[in-house]
């Protein structure tokens, strides 16, 4: 298996309803300042979003999220040499990110819109993400079921969406694979994924994850009540487990700490540290 370096990928919500830190980089000042901080800790990708897909969260209107994220973006590019890729299911709103400046699309939809083909054909520079979902957000908690299995249904959806990529020309290098941990799964689907999180390396470019804070986390504990700030050691803990699986893309809410982690992670692989 090929060892990719990881990369880290800050989370910046421009939305009011996000699951944890919804509201709080809502206005472009916030969001700029946000954004300055995860780079002094040393981001490799900030990831821009301006709806929420979190459970139960309502549809946001095409020209709210532009007015959302692209002053953002413009702001960022402006500011700062960094990678910067935009959360959303909409052509619209990729395609004016791109221009100004955002090289990655992640798409919780996994690819649906067809026009994505197009948009990469067009922009070389640009990789897509590609999220596995059950459900809309509304209603993917709600009992989600894989008569197939998890793992099974999960990469086979992947493996044809990458092959539609491929046969209408973009190469598997720029189609990334993320299983979508809590998007329409529960604590066990999401579990099995980790488990055999390396049945989708080679599929196609690099494996990205996300456990950042998520409900689950929660649901291991006794308890299963703990705040969000308390799940963040289940997120390094899932986060480390996926690295050691193949993934090289961890997208998450606190930067430094997942950088510390992986400093450490590799000190440890290192025999010549």
């Amino acid at each position: 298996m090929k060892i990719l370096s990881p990369w880290v990928m800050g989370i910046l919500n421009v939305t009011p309803d996000s699951f944890s830190d919804g509201g709080k980089f809502f206005t472009q000042e916030a969001a700029l300042e946000r954004a300055r901080v995860m780079i002094q800790e040393g981001v490799d990708i900030l990831d821009v979003g301006g709806e929420s897909t979190r459970p139960g969260a309502d549809p946001v209107s095409l020209q709210e999220e532009m007015d959302r994220v692209l002053p953002v973006i413009d702001t960022i590019r402006r500011e700062f040499p960094i990678t910067l890729s935009v959360d959303t299911t909409k052509y619209e709103v990729a395609k004016e990110a791109i221009k100004l400046g955002a090289t990655i699309i992640n798409d919780v939809n996994g690819g649906s819109d067809i026009r994505w083909i197009s948009l990469l054909t067009d922009h070389l520079e640009v990789q897509l993400i590609l999220m596995h979902k059950k459900g809309d957000p509304k209603t993917m908690q709600m009992n989600p079921q894989y008569l197939l299995g998890v793992v099974s249904e999960v990469k086979e959806k992947l493996t044809r969406k990458v092959k539609q990529f491929q046969e209408a020309g973009i190469s598997l290098d720029r189609l990334w694979l993320d299983p979508g941990i809590g998007f329409g799964k529960n604590l066990n689907h999401n579990l099995d994924l980790l488990r055999h999180l390396n049945t989708l390396v080679g599929v196609a470019g690099r494996v990205v994850i996300g456990t950042s804070r998520k409900s689950f986390l929660s649901a291991l504990l006794k308890d299963g009540k703990k705040s969000i700030e308390e799940r963040e050691e289940g997120t390094l803990a899932t986060h480390l487990w996926a690295y050691q699986m193949g993934a090289s893309v961890f997208r998450v809410h606190d930067v430094g700490a997942m950088k510390r982690a992986l400093i450490t992670w590799d000190a440890i692989q290192d025999d010549c540290f």
